[in-house]
């Protein structure tokens, strides 16, 4: 049996790529993003009364990834990359059917000139379709009770640095007044795949329109260069 689903709305993200996205919503809370709701969907009475609840569940596609088909076994980040589970078991991207599911705080509701929502920590791809909304509801949702299996609490995080190139550059035109906190709060989730330790290696970020260049040695994070990401 299969269905056919309706894009509600797309994503409007500082994060570009996949690669340094938090691998769970409310780790990176600088990350401010958008919602958009799309035709026919957007609709002012669609979002009434959703202003009077603190945190939205958004159910989404993993559109970049979709095409990739999926393993019953996978190798969860949190441990290490070389432990197996069950797909069933994770949050694997790579799913049979590449749903999401991510809760996020929701700051602000607009329905002028265009329905949007303004969320803040969400772990959502710069264009994500969205399948749908609902209201989070504390006295059945959170379970004081409830076990983490593998992943029973916070990952541990790196220190974050600046060079003072990098630093200067933070003065660029364009760039978000919060952008050197959103570096910090996405470098400090350790982006890098878990086999990856080699202190030489530079990476790249890409947050906005920026690419954002640092490396990694022990658990410290150093900022080393920002640039101008090239269009495509």
């Amino acid at each position: 049996m299969s269905y056919t689903f309706e894009t509600i709305g797309v994503i409007h993200s500082p994060y570009r790529e996949k690669f340094g996205i938090p691998r769970q919503p409310s780790l990176v809370n600088a990350a401010r993003i958008t919602l958009e709701l799309l035709p026919p969907y957007d609709h002012p009475d669609m979002v009434r009364g959703l202003d009077a609840f603190s945190h939205v569940w958004i159910s989404f596609v993993f559109h970049q990834t979709a095409d990739r088909g999926w393993q019953p076994l996978v190798r969860p980040p949190r441990l290490g990359g070389n432990a197996k589970v069950g797909v069933f078991a994770s949050r694997a991207t790579h799913r049979p059917n590449p749903l999401g599911l991510s809760l996020v705080r929701l700051l602000r509701v607009d329905t002028q000139p265009k329905v949007v929502l303004t969320l803040e920590g969400a772990d959502l791809l710069d264009g994500t379709p969205v399948l749908d909304i609902k209201p989070y509801i504390p006295f059945v949702e959170a379970r004081a009770d409830a076990r983490g299996g593998f992943v029973d609490g916070p990952p541990p995080q790196l220190s974050v640095g600046w060079d003072a190139a990098a630093r200067a550059q933070l003065t660029a035109p364009g760039l978000p007044a919060d952008f050197a906190l959103l570096v910090e709060q996405v470098l400090a989730q350790d982006p890098r795949p878990a086999y990856q330790d080699d202190p030489e290696r530079i990476y790249g970020v890409a947050l906005h329109q920026w690419n954002v260049r640092f490396r990694v040695e022990k658990n410290h994070a150093q900022v080393i260069e920002i640039q101008p990401l090239t269009p495509n």
